[in-house]
């Protein structure tokens, strides 16, 4: 009986560490839903008029068009650890998608490395964030 009574009144082990999230942190964080059909690929950094600039191309995989899309775009490099700062930010606007449709679009790169110090294509890692249209 002793154990069963220890057994049972005890709150979840889980629980009682902290290792499950509130209810509310999952409404915390609100993304666009067309983040997970959108994507940036073949990123190439170089250097247009001693400017550094980003060509890259960006994917509509889902099957429905999309319209004025528009995003800002973090790079990451590949072997950088999470807490070290970005490779480097832009932002496009890339019009009209239409269904499992890609476009090729250069923009500026904000960077605060020299062009000769940016990764290689295949380091370079895009993290996307859809500014627009919004859901």
């Amino acid at each position: 009986m002793y154990f069963g009574i220890q057994r049972f009144s005890r709150t979840n082990p889980a629980e009682k560490a902290g290792l499950q999230e509130p209810a509310s942190g999952a409404a915390a964080k609100v993304t666009n839903p067309l983040q997970k059909y959108v994507e940036v690929v073949g990123i190439r950094m170089f250097d247009e008029k001693n400017k550094p600039v980003v060509r890259f191309v960006v994917v509509n995989h889902s099957n429905t068009e999309i319209n004025d899309l528009g995003a800002n775009v973090t790079l990451w490099a590949s072997t950088s650890r999470s807490e070290e700062d970005a490779v480097g930010t832009f932002s496009f606007k890339a019009g009209t998608l239409a269904p499992e449709e890609s476009k090729e679009l250069t923009e500026p790169l904000q960077t605060k490395l020299k062009i000769y110090e940016l990764p290689d294509w295949q380091n370079a890692t895009a993290e996307i964030n859809i500014t627009s249209p919004q859901p």
